[in-house]
């Protein structure tokens, strides 16, 4: 009876912490973050109302009244949903976007990013963004239009996830905008929705070299890094600014600052930060 019970007493541990550790991956947060050691201010990484990607926004469109008139009024409140972002983060109730900045070189000690808090633990089988970027206007899956030179910086390091893995020590996986192109990029009208795994394996660059598959690995830390400037090695655009939303781990999406979180993330030590431009210094644009 005893041994019984002990079995019972683990089993329901067990399942009391896989619980925990999926309810933790749909709590994660995206904190900003600016590495800039040297002081250039030349990064920017925050939060800001109104650049997000809409879902069931509401526009207030000028009409003609009466018709043929002539004269405009601001007509009734129209429902907007971008075709690419048909779903979003519910709790976004001010169109929130993640705007990352590098201004001039890219060669200069400096990065924008955002650490990805709460992940720990998570088995990883998607992960993704939504780009501004313009597309086909249809919300359909349309392979290659992140290649658009319009609109955010889209390159083969930036914007990108840093990911570091429990089952490999050590070793850092790039995962870039166009590097490894995404599996999914359904088009909207002003926004892009990137997603890699999901239905397909997800993989990224081991160390920024090897094209490696990671599905179902663990999450060690995970966060974006954006460090591709205005010269040609932050080609194809050379825009050095991006605006994301709708961060995705495993289909989980958060499309707002953390809530009672200061704007930008000093509170993980330099190391980490360290860390981060480690990890920058192995990749860049002109890495397959």
């Amino acid at each position: 009876m005893r041994r019984v019970s002990i079995i019972t007493a683990l089993a329901i541990a067990s399942t009391m912490i896989s619980a925990r550790i999926a309810l933790t991956a749909n709590e994660f947060s995206v904190v900003p973050f600016e590495f800039d050691p040297d002081a250039t201010h030349l990064v920017k990484a925050e939060w800001e109302d109104g650049i997000g990607c809409p879902t069931k926004a509401t526009t207030r469109p000028f009409v003609e009244s009466p018709p043929a008139s002539g004269n405009f009024v601001v007509g009734p409140p129209t429902p907007y949903t971008d075709p690419a972002c048909r779903t979003g983060d519910s709790r976004d109730q001010r169109n929130q976007g993640l705007l990352l900045v590098k201004t001039g070189p890219t060669n200069n000690n400096a990065s924008a990013g955002a650490r990805i808090q709460g992940v720990r633990g998570t088995k990883l089988r998607e992960l993704g963004y939504d780009l501004r970027k313009p597309g086909s206007g249809t919300g359909l899956d349309v392979p290659g239009d992140q290649n658009d030179p319009r609109g955010s910086h889209c390159g083969a390091g930036a914007p990108r996830f840093n990911i570091e893995l429990v089952e490999d020590p050590g070793a850092i996986y790039f995962l870039g905008c166009n590097s490894p192109p995404p599996d999914n990029n359904f088009s909207g009208v002003g926004w892009q929705r990137l997603r890699w795994g999901g239905t397909a394996p997800l993989t990224a660059f081991r160390n920024g070299v090897v094209l490696t598959p990671i599905s179902n690995m663990t999450v060690k830390r995970l966060s974006i890094v954006f460090d591709e400037g205005q010269d040609a090695s932050g080609g194809p655009d050379q825009f050095g600014a991006a605006v994301l939303d709708n961060i995705d781990v495993n289909g989980t999406l958060v499309g707002q600052g953390p809530e009672g979180a200061a704007e930008n993330d000093h509170d993980e030590s330099d190391r980490e930060d360290n860390n981060h431009h480690d990890g920058e210094s192995q990749t860049h644009s002109s890495r397959p």
